[in-house]
């Protein structure tokens, strides 16, 4: 719920899709004059991060977990370029606004996390 809130307020407030790639993306490649916003919104996401293991606590990740997480990222990261856009943006927003491109993307995001799971469970 406080996705979808914080989506609207900025598409309200700025008229940005709270597309975290395309964020991201714009704060290292856009003008000088677009990045607070940008860098207030990506500080808000990993102060969540931080802030919720404060309150509740974390977990050490295991044995050789940081090189796969850097890997997944880097594929997420190539992935969303390759989409014009991540997952939020088309999932969260991109539907809101009845995409059909949004659509087609979040299909083929779930499918591709299905089949993900299917064969680390069942084939290897």
């Amino acid at each position: 719920m406080l996705i979808g809130l914080a989506s609207v307020w900025l598409l309200a407030a700025n008229g940005r899709i709270a597309g975290v790639s395309g964020i991201l993306h714009g704060l290292v490649a856009q003008p000088p004059g677009d990045r607070s916003w940008r860098a207030a919104f990506i500080a808000g996401l990993l102060a969540a991060g931080f802030i919720w293991i404060f309150l509740f606590g974390g977990t050490a990740p295991r044995q050789g977990f940081l090189p796969w997480a850097a890997l997944g990222g880097f594929l997420v990261g190539l992935g969303t370029r390759m989409s014009g856009g991540c997952t939020s943006g088309h999932g969260v927003c991109g539907l809101a606004r009845l995409s059909l491109r949004s659509l087609v993307a979040v299909v083929v995001f779930m499918a591709a996390g299905m089949l993900s799971v299917f064969l680390m469970r069942n084939v290897f």
